[in-house]
């Protein structure tokens, strides 16, 4: 990159950051804008590619000392004037950039030079002046001159990580329930743990950090969507978890406690109040599944069971019940409702 270039472009701006930013405030910009505009986050966006190279490139100066140093002088002795690049004097308005450092370096005449950081005179001598010392520490980057790698050297890419790997694994409901660890063996035959959360949902994807494949700019991540098998007792809505109890009818009608299981492989003692219909649900707090700083709770149905095959004796209890309740029609307002 030529001087007439970093006069231009204002590399404080495109990262953000004021010209008395710290080296830690540099580089937290810098990584802040790349993740927002790294090419492999917007493909095919051409917008996006040219934001990331100009914060790139911004960051290549910004964040080495000396070379940090050489564009403050330049923009700060191209502040009061306007560079043009090239051409004779008097072409364009005014003196070209290579006139002007002519006239610096060689006490005045015109005439097109190239200019050197060679003992005869040249960038190091012009900024060791302005520093006000003979020799000072101002560098200017020999890797390559203007266009080249170093300071004036335009974009390159950062080293490439190496891809992200996806993959998927399925754990029992009381696995997300507790939280689990699962090992997951990769083509070359290692083995990587990952932690799976308690709480972690039917779907979730997890992600582990440089845990991918192997690149010139570091390692990719693993990503791992968990999948969570059904349960033949227990569903889960949310952090809540829904169970269905099934109890008898004297139990319904009379009152009981009944004991439920719990998924933390225990159970708790639920009172069925008398009368209770079924379908009837009740709520056991704290039972759920918890993430974070939250729990849910346990919903019980309660869902009213008669025996397959009933001897004489219930058959004639239940119309003994039938007769004893025969002024109660659980259907007495279902044309009212039907007809909304």
């Amino acid at each position: 990159m030529a001087s007439q270039d970093w006069i231009d472009k204002d590399f404080y701006s495109v990262l953000g950051v004021s010209k008395d930013a710290s080296p830690e405030d540099v580089k937290k910009a810098y990584r802040k804008l790349a993740r927002t505009y790294h090419p492999d986050q917007n493909p095919g966006d051409a917008a996006a590619e040219k934001k990331f190279k100009d914060i790139t490139e911004a960051n290549a100066v910004l964040s080495d000392p000396e070379e940090r140093e050489q564009y403050d002088a330049i923009r700060a002795m191209g502040s009061g004037a306007r560079f043009m690049a090239g051409g004779p004097a008097g072409g364009a308005g005014g003196a070209g950039f290579e006139d002007i450092f002519g006239d610096l370096f060689n006490g005045g005449g015109g005439g097109r030079r190239r200019y050197t950081t060679s003992s005869g005179g040249g960038f190091e001598d012009l900024f060791a002046q302005f520093g006000g010392a003979q020799g000072g520490d101002t560098r200017f980057s020999t890797g390559g001159g203007f266009g080249g790698q170093g300071g004036f050297g335009g974009y390159q890419a950062p080293p490439t990580k190496g891809e992200d790997i996806h993959t998927t694994t399925t754990i029992p409901l009381r696995s997300a329930y507790h939280g689990t660890t699962v090992k997951l063996r990769r083509g070359n035959g290692q083995t990587t743990t990952v932690r799976v959360p308690k709480g972690v949902k039917d779907g979730q994807r997890l992600k582990i950090a440089g845990k991918g494949h192997t690149g010139p700019g570091g390692n990719g991540d693993l990503f791992v969507t968990v999948k969570v098998k059904e349960h033949p007792f227990f569903t889960r809505e949310g952090q809540d978890v829904h169970v269905t109890v099934p109890v008898t009818v004297s139990e319904a009608g009379l009152g009981a406690t009944v004991q439920v299981p719990t998924l933390d492989e225990g159970h708790v003692n639920l009172k069925v109040p008398a009368g209770t219909s079924s379908g009837h649900r009740m709520r056991v707090k704290g039972k759920g599944f918890t993430s974070g700083s939250t729990t849910g709770n346990m919903i019980v149905t309660v869902q009213v069971q008669l025996p397959a095959d009933l001897d004489d004796a219930a058959q004639e209890a239940l119309r003994e019940f039938a007769r004893a309740t025969e002024g109660f029609d659980p259907r007495a307002s279902l044309s009212e409702e039907a007809a909304v």
